[in-house]
């Protein structure tokens, strides 16, 4: 095994895939249930990152319809089964990132997935673009530890791994990626193009890429040095 990075634990939507539009489409069935909407496919994406339950209570609210707690636990229940039948359709992966994965596997780096995403959604995507064998770790939503922003998710994932904060690198592209990372004390790597409400270059990351195609160079030179 590399020395270093020991481990690298990504983020999924807009770090791996652009689930966005799949996002979007249950978002709005969902919403005209109630006569809402749409809300526009921008405004989703700034909705995404600290998963489906926020994503939808932000979506009601942005539709002019705040829900109590009763009502959020009614409407996630219905979009489960909407966004269930929209994983894959218009779904891709995020430029890099199939070649990316690649390279880290046959370097025997080891990897785990980290998201918010609830669990439901996560076998069926890695089985569709045919990445589930890159993540013998996965931390989703249903994990029952404390979403990102918080750190409790990476260090489960460490956990799993085996694998130390120090030796690990996190690669995602929200602020509560870069929270999370930056609370479990990773290096962080930030991947443009994804659902980030604020500037990447705002959030302290040690690199920002262009895309994942730049992600082993950037390993690289982000390795301990002496």
């Amino acid at each position: 095994m590399t020395s270093w990075p020991k481990a690298v634990l990504f983020d999924f939507d807009g770090t791996l895939i652009d689930s966005a539009l799949d996002i979007h489409a249950a978002t709005n069935m969902l919403l005209a249930r109630d006569g809402l909407g749409p809300v526009s496919l921008d405004k989703v994406k700034a909705m995404i990152g600290e998963g489906t339950r926020k994503l939808v209570d932000r979506a009601f609210t942005a539709a002019g319809r705040p829900l109590n707690e009763a009502e959020l636990d009614d409407k996630y229940g219905q979009m489960v089964p909407l966004y269930a039948a929209n994983l894959t359709k218009l779904t891709q992966l995020m430029p890099g990132t199939a070649d990316a994965l690649a390279a880290l596997h046959q370097q025997g780096i080891a990897m785990a997935l980290v998201t918010n995403k609830p669990d439901f959604a996560i076998a069926e995507i890695l089985g569709h673009f045919d990445l589930t064998r890159y993540f013998p770790v996965i931390v989703g939503g249903d994990s029952g530890v404390p979403h990102k922003p918080a750190p409790d998710m990476l260090f489960l994932a460490l956990s799993k791994l085996g694998v130390e904060a120090a030796d690990a690198v996190f690669v995602g592209d929200s602020p509560a990626d870069a929270r999370s990372a930056q609370a479990a004390g990773m290096k962080l790597v930030l991947i443009e193009g994804g659902y980030s409400r604020e500037p990447l270059e705002s959030l302290g990351a040690d690199v920002v890429l262009h895309d994942m195609s730049d992600l082993n160079a950037a390993l690289t030179r982000l390795a301990p040095q002496g």
